[in-house]
């Protein structure tokens, strides 16, 4: 089993947006805004190569938008698929794709220009309640869904659904597990995998990247925001006691970290790259 760490490059949110109810005087000591208040943000996907199967987790948000709607959004640096040839991979070697959630930040280069899969020999992997929500969008989310990075999959034949079991995770793979999410929105994938005898879990948006470890740091995009504190007071928990490194989706500076718990709370703890393990 390999495992890398895959650059789609950088974009910029709204800082308020971003960390909540909390106020800016305490986020922007962890991520500076800039002078219209945004802070930039990574695109960071993972490649895990397991056997015969090359299984790629989210794509970044693509380039086949207009230039307006990236004006909003100010992406910069690396190419998904730049990042791919640099690690020694075409698309045509990934045998699936992995969508934690069908925002446009994490689906939007699973579909080229023309419209059709981007990774021609991938199958394409989300669960069916988190599509459905997707091609049903209520009106708060439904910017975030855009029906060019989705329904194409569909067209095409290649969208298929991972079982959502409750109280349980899902198997996706020999060595990769599934915990579903429900806060940020409904039916995020977490995946969680076996790595150089560590136990890893890329974030999505549960916690997006490391100054999102305290608990009352959620973001203002999160649909159910108690859900998610509840979720992550029980991950972290567990991640804390078990030692899991965290692999961070939108942190430009962190790749991974461990978590523990104190009296005031999660904290960040050692800082890892995963080329390091």
């Amino acid at each position: 089993m390999q495992v890398y760490s895959i650059d789609a490059g950088t974009f910029k949110l709204d800082g308020g947006a971003m960390f909540g109810v909390v106020p800016k005087q305490l986020w922007q000591k962890l991520i500076p805004a800039d002078e219209n208040n945004l802070c930039t943000f990574a695109m960071r996907c993972l490649l895990i190569v397991e056997g015969d199967q090359r299984i790629l987790i989210d794509t970044g948000m693509g380039d086949k938008q207009s230039d307006k709607f990236f004006g909003h959004y100010h992406p910069a640096g690396n190419h998904l698929l730049t990042s791919l040839k640099e690690k020694g991979f075409e698309k045509e070697d990934i045998t699936d794709v992995l969508l934690t959630h069908l925002h446009f930040d994490h689906c939007g280069g699973a579909v080229n220009k023309s419209m059709e899969p981007a990774f021609p020999h991938a199958t394409y992997w989300t669960s069916e309640q988190h599509w459905k929500w997707a091609v049903h969008p209520n009106a708060r989310e439904k910017a975030s869904f855009l029906k060019e990075n989705i329904l194409p999959l569909q067209e095409h034949g290649v969208i298929k659904f991972i079982e959502e079991k409750q109280e349980q995770r899902t198997r996706f793979s020999e060595h990769i597990e599934i915990l579903f999410a429900n806060g940020h929105t409904k039916s995020m994938m977490l995946p969680i995998f076996q790595y150089n005898n560590h136990t890893f879990v890329y974030m999505a948006d549960l916690i997006p990247t490391a100054a999102h470890i305290p608990l009352p740091y959620v973001m203002g995009y999160d649909m159910f925001p108690m859900t998610t504190m509840t979720e992550k007071e029980a991950f972290l928990k567990e991640a804390a006691s078990n030692r899991y490194k965290l692999i961070f989706e939108h942190d430009v500076n962190i790749e991974c970290c461990n978590v523990f718990e104190t009296e005031k709370g999660f904290s960040k703890g050692e800082v890892f790259q995963l080329r390091d393990l």
